[in-house]
């Protein structure tokens, strides 16, 4: 085993690791779960690259009759990718002391200021940092809005 597939394992594992939080422990922390919304991608133009960069990888390493676990390494890598990038739906996670965004825990009493842009773009300002939570179904925002109400 080369270094290159040592470090393409670890990036596998990496990534399964975030997968398996993302989907399976993340739910489960900090209570029970009051509600999950869907939110809308960001642009998918680094996945595409990503994506692009992978095939050319997969492309060389068969024309240049390279190791053959290195081949089956880097289709692992591009599945895994094409599961992050293509087929996860980012949410956020409503509990009663706080929300997960963006794989982030943050009380509802960090949030100092909320507005509703015109676009249908819920903006949270925090301390420091202000979150624009985009989601995928306009009637989301009055279920948040609720939701936010009743738990402070």
């Amino acid at each position: 085993m080369t270094i290159t597939d040592i470090v393409l394992v670890l990036f596998i594992v990496a990534l399964l690791a975030y997968a398996i939080y993302d989907e399976l422990i993340m739910p489960r922390r900090n209570g029970k779960t009051l509600l999950t919304i869907p939110l809308l991608r960001r642009g998918r133009v680094d996945a595409v690259i990503f994506a692009g960069l992978l095939m050319i990888l997969i492309y060389n390493n068969v024309m240049s009759q390279g190791a053959l676990l290195t081949t089956w390494l880097l289709c692992v890598l591009a599945l895994m990718a094409f599961y992050l990038f293509w087929l996860r739906a980012p949410k956020i996670i409503f509990k009663s002391a706080g929300f997960f965004f963006a794989n982030v825990w943050i009380e509802y009493n960090r949030i100092k200021e909320m507005n509703l842009s015109e676009d249908g773009v819920l903006v949270m300002q925090l301390e420091q940092r202000r979150l624009l939570v985009r989601v995928r179904n306009i009637d989301d925002l009055e279920r948040i809005y609720k939701l936010l109400v009743k738990v402070q």
